[in-house]
């Protein structure tokens, strides 16, 4: 090797030979692309494609949630034609033509990461972090010139101290027999909204004051604690629940389930949100400062602020990094003023 042959691997190009020519790039074992199908996929390669990856993400314990935003994304990267290209049937692209679409030198991942630019940076991030799975399922990676934005993590909203009194009574008084149970589970036991509502009978046990949550976040299952408060709360709703099933029979998929609709069928996310919409009104609050994860953040905190060390709200909450807990630790000033003095508040009252 000459020379010649020194500048031309400097310069990001093939030597002459039988591996390339001058002005040939480098094959997959230089630039580390690697452009053959995975052994596990040979003989599947004609099968549409997204669907089996679906199938991967499931496998993998990701949450409902995850799924529908990577597939979301990557039907999105699917999309993004580059010129020369006509429109295609995502759904039906097969393994084969996957992975020639992912190939990071043909400039389909150039045009989606410009067309994300403008998002905010987790939203970018998250969409970077979908792609990047699908490519590691095809057979590829991305390159290290994707640049991920430093995404600040907000500090949780909380509730004062005497919002969240005006919410309790709110919901105490609301025409709705679903209000206080709801957000007494919420603010007393620190449940995402999606627990809640996949609630069923099965897993609640009153006398030993705790329900059963499977398939959280992840797909793990822990135990959520309840109060004596909350436990009145529940024996007051089954009640009501029974007399509802009375009137009408739910159907099958929702016959165990705790929390009914006056139609009989279970509660939404969006059913949720809706309520606390009304009683934020009742409670004098600006409806985007009353929503589900808002009392899930009010329960950590509380916690906090009675000496209940970071571990133990982990388990609570149901986290599965102990760093994602340590944002408690990283509260505003403002709300280290209000922590502050409703302890003050409650060790006068003892």
């Amino acid at each position: 090797m000459g020379p010649m042959d020194d500048q031309r691997q400097r310069s990001g190009w093939a030597a002459d030979g039988p591996a390339g020519r001058i002005a040939t790039p480098f094959d997959s074992s230089i630039t580390g692309n690697n452009q053959v199908l995975p052994a596990r996929l040979v003989r599947i390669q004609h099968l549409a494609c997204l669907p089996l990856w679906e199938t991967q993400l499931r496998s993998e314990k990701k949450s409902n949630h995850t799924i529908r935003s990577y597939m979301s994304t990557a039907r999105r990267f699917s999309a993004t034609i580059i010129p020369g290209e006509e429109e295609v049937d995502i759904e039906e692209i097969s393994i084969t033509e996957m992975h020639d679409r992912c190939n990071p030198n043909n400039g389909r991942l150039d045009l989606f990461i410009q067309a994300i630019a403008n998002l905010r940076p987790a939203t970018i991030n998250a969409r970077i972090a979908a792609v990047s799975h699908l490519f590691r399922y095809i057979g590829h990676r991305i390159p290290d010139w994707v640049h991920r934005p430093t995404a600040s993590r907000p500090l949780p909203r909380t509730l004062t101290r005497e919002e969240v009194m005006r919410v309790r009574r709110a919901a105490q008084d609301s025409e709705n027999p679903l209000a206080h149970p709801i957000i007494t589970l919420l603010l007393d036991t620190g449940m995402r909204v999606s627990e809640l509502c996949a609630l069923e009978t099965g897993t609640i046990d009153l006398a030993d004051c705790s329900a059963r949550v499977y398939g959280g976040k992840g797909d793990k299952d822990r135990t959520v604690l309840f109060t004596e408060r909350s436990v009145d709360a529940m024996e007051a709703w089954f009640g009501t629940r029974r007399l509802l099933i009375q009137r009408k029979n739910p159907p099958n998929d929702d016959v165990d389930a705790v929390f009914l609709t006056n139609r009989v069928a279970r509660i939404s996310t969006r059913y949720v949100q809706k309520m606390m919409d009304v009683i934020a009104d009742e409670a004098l609050i600006p409806r985007t400062r009353l929503t589900p994860h808002t009392l899930r953040h009010n329960f950590a905190t509380g916690l906090l602020e009675r000496g209940v060390d970071l571990v133990s709200i982990q388990r609570l909450l149901g986290h599965s990094n102990i760093q994602t807990t340590r944002i408690y630790l990283d509260i505003s000033d403002q709300t280290l003023r209000e922590i502050y003095h409703r302890a003050q508040s409650a060790s006068l009252e003892e």
